[in-house]
């Protein structure tokens, strides 16, 4: 190779480089939109690499829920989750709380969030606050200002005082939905209620112990009908639990391994992967691009 020749596959390299260093990230993108598609509903992808068509938004308050954290405007989802939260909240009150709070479900067209989850991309997952709510009344600043309760100790070992039997009901309730794929908890949580669930146990191998979710549990729908290009997760929750209700080894493997392993963190690879918030369009499904872009 000549020096020219060098030079020149230099200068085509660099181009190419900052030419995918300009590409806008997908979260930018989803992050800016306000509304949603003007499309019919529609999962597409996966919960953690997708996006979401012709979403309906949670009304801000109802008789049993109120919206948290609106300056985010996350509290778009499929219709199938609204409906289901909308029942749910009527659970709660069963439960003897006054309904619920309902943090994160997507943005108005789904997609990689600028901040927070790795899902809740394609309008099927949502999260819903440990704290039960004294009031449903709540302005948009009180709901920036108030914070949910943890229900586990800090040692993360076992439930604390905030944990309830009312906890129990709602999540018992929220399992029980046909249309529920998982539910994930802190696995004290999840402890607790194998210990407490008595005979009636095969919905318990639908919630999950996953960490960080002491403050919330996050509810997770399955595919809806209407959704041929939404993709089911894998390993499915039967395959997690082997047909049981997931009280097995493995819980316990999140209170002794998994706490010290926080203890003595793996060092952290010299090349950093790519994380949801690295996505550019051509990451998702082909289909994003005109949820992105319908009026």
């Amino acid at each position: 190779m000549n020096a020219s020749t060098g030079t020149l596959a230099v200068l085509a390299a660099v181009f190419t480089i900052g030419s995918a260093s300009a590409e806008e990230r997908a979260n930018q993108l989803f992050g800016a939109l306000k509304t949603a598609s003007d499309q019919p509903p529609a999962a597409i992808g996966s919960y953690a690499r997708g996006c979401a068509s012709g979403l309906v938004e949670l009304p801000e308050t109802g008789p049993t829920w109120q919206a948290m954290r609106l300056s985010r405007n996350r509290n778009w989802g499929h219709p199938v989750i609204i409906d289901y939260l909308r029942k749910l909240s009527l659970a709660a009150v069963e439960a003897g709380w006054a309904g619920l709070y309902i943090g994160d479900i997507s943005q108005p067209r789904g997609g990689p969030m600028t901040s927070g989850h790795r899902s809740h991309q394609i309008g099927l997952d949502a999260d819903i606050w440990m704290l039960p709510p004294d009031r449903l009344d709540l302005t948009r600043q009180e709901r920036e200002d108030l914070s949910s309760i943890s229900v586990r100790t800090r040692d993360q070992t076992a439930v604390n005082e905030n944990w309830s039997d009312a906890h129990m009901r709602i999540l018992k309730s929220a399992a029980k939905d046909p249309r529920t794929d998982r539910i994930f908890v802190a696995a004290a949580v999840k402890i607790n209620m194998c210990e407490n669930a008595g005979g009636d146990r095969q919905w318990l191998q639908r919630i999950r112990p996953l960490y960080g979710h002491n403050y919330h549990f996050h509810i997770r729908l399955k595919c809806p009908q209407d959704s041929p290009e939404c993709i089911t997760q894998s390993p499915t929750v039967a395959e997690l639990s082997k047909g049981g209700d997931g009280c097995d080894e493995t819980l316990a493997w999140w209170v002794t391994d998994y706490l010290e392993q926080l203890k003595n963190p793996p060092k952290e690879p010299a090349q950093p992967r790519r994380g949801v918030r690295d996505y550019v369009m051509a990451d998702l499904p082909a289909s994003c691009e005109a949820v992105l872009n319908s009026g």
